[in-house]
């Protein structure tokens, strides 16, 4: 129970990590995108699915797990929108988009992973 509370804990900063991550090129976050972050949103994230995945299998895990995915997703769901919606002149960034690419990019995949995990596991 112990490593699922902390496991949690631990992916839902590194989901914090790349929402500011993704909102700070936007101007909607009043906090700048440091270097730290950089690093530590997939690997916060990671850890975070890591222990929960080592709580056990039961279906709080599995639920979490896809739960987890789909926040992932809809985080590089929002990243492209910014990447769009800047490139189609609609929107000015306040900063490079290079964050946004980024987010895009580990968000992506780590939610098409969390999700397929969870989703997979409960098909059983």
């Amino acid at each position: 129970m112990v490593l699922m509370v902390f496991g949690a804990l631990v992916m839902a900063l590194g989901v914090f990590c790349g929402a500011v991550l993704a909102l700070a090129p936007l101007g909607l976050a009043p906090a700048t995108a440091d270097m730290a972050l950089w690093a530590l949103f997939p690997l916060l994230s990671i850890t975070g699915f890591v222990l929960l995945a080592m709580a056990g299998r039961s279906g709080q895990v599995r639920n979490f797990t896809f739960a987890a995915g789909c926040v992932l997703l809809a985080l590089a769901l929002a990243a492209v929108a910014g990447i769009v919606l800047s490139a189609m002149g609609l929107f000015t960034p306040v900063a490079s988009t290079a964050p946004l690419w980024y987010v895009l990019a580990v968000a992506g995949l780590l939610g098409i992973a969390a999700t397929a995990a969870g989703h997979s596991v409960q098909q059983r």
